[in-house]
């Protein structure tokens, strides 16, 4: 059986998902594929949990090249999606699939908020939320007058580091954390609530300042000098730009009521960035005829 799963972005709720606020993720059309049939060459983690969970038999091979760019991650949760591809590729009951696959991410990850699996299960847009014991998903829709582009960063992240500092960060100066948190909660509970272009993008305002901060006080690069310029200059166009996950590099969005002007991807070029061509909401994971 073949089976393919899509990437994933956070456009809202990066960190705060993980305080209880609301996180926006849309699927995306860059596909892992797996086929149970072909041996795999390599065994993620989280397949590995998979199969000593008793979810999978055992790894298939998988593609995951279309969530690369020049030969690095492009920060669109390949390892969410070459999971839940390769749960599907196994045979596993639709209706498992979600909870397995989360089960299996976390053990991994050792945590996690688990939004990259409801985006590669779910496709579309999604509403996430953390609840006890499970993530809470429902399905949203986008302003119809927003207009969101992506571009690929000069610098590779490791999202475990970032989140390892913020934790720490998180430990050594409570009352500064809390302050930067509920101004991140805030603007996420205003976007997942957001009718409008301009409502969505003044919450990512708010949002990027927070992250910003969180950025300089955990002391890593979570909005980095190159995406802090270019939104300084998107601010300009009634626009926002801002780290699409955990920062750092990676990723990132150019979310606005028009498109970026070409005086803006001029700089983001210079900057060393690339816009990446890619689809939102793209349809979730499912099976692939030979």
């Amino acid at each position: 059986m073949r089976a393919r799963a899509p990437g994933k972005l956070v456009l809202s709720g990066s960190y705060a998902v993980l305080e209880g606020a609301p996180a926006l993720v849309v699927a995306v059309d860059r596909y892992v594929l797996a086929d149970s049939e072909r041996e795999a060459a390599f065994v993620t983690e989280e397949v590995a949990a998979a199969i000593e969970a008793g979810d999978l038999e055992r790894a298939p091979w998988f593609d995951a090249s279309a969530l690369r760019h020049d030969d690095r991650k492009l920060g669109l949760g390949s390892s969410a999606a070459i999971l839940v591809a390769s749960l599907a590729a196994g045979g596993l009951d639709t209706a498992k699939l979600f909870p397995a696959a989360l089960a299996a991410h976390r053990k991994a990850q050792a945590g996690g908020s688990g939004v990259d699996v409801a985006a590669s299960c779910f496709g579309g847009v999604s509403l996430c939320r953390l609840e006890a014991g499970g993530l809470a998903v429902t399905p949203r829709e986008l302003p119809s007058d927003v207009v969101i582009e992506v571009y690929a960063c000069g610098e590779a992240a490791r999202t475990s580091a970032m989140l390892e500092a913020v934790r720490a960060f998180a430990t050594r100066d409570v009352v500064r954390y809390r302050a930067i948190m509920v101004q991140l909660c805030g603007g996420s509970e205003v976007a997942a609530g957001a009718g409008t272009g301009s409502d969505l993008v003044s919450a990512l305002r708010v949002q990027a300042d927070g992250l910003a901060a969180l950025g300089d006080a955990a002391a890593v690069p979570i909005v980095t000098p190159a995406v802090a310029a270019l939104d300084a200059l998107a601010r300009d166009a009634q626009a926002c730009f801002l780290p699409a996950g955990a920062g750092g590099g990676d990723i990132a969005c150019y979310c606005g009521l028009a498109e970026s002007s070409p005086a803006w991807r001029a700089r983001a070029t210079e900057h060393g960035l690339t816009r990446v061509a890619l689809s939102l909401g793209a349809r979730g994971v499912h099976a692939v005829h030979r």
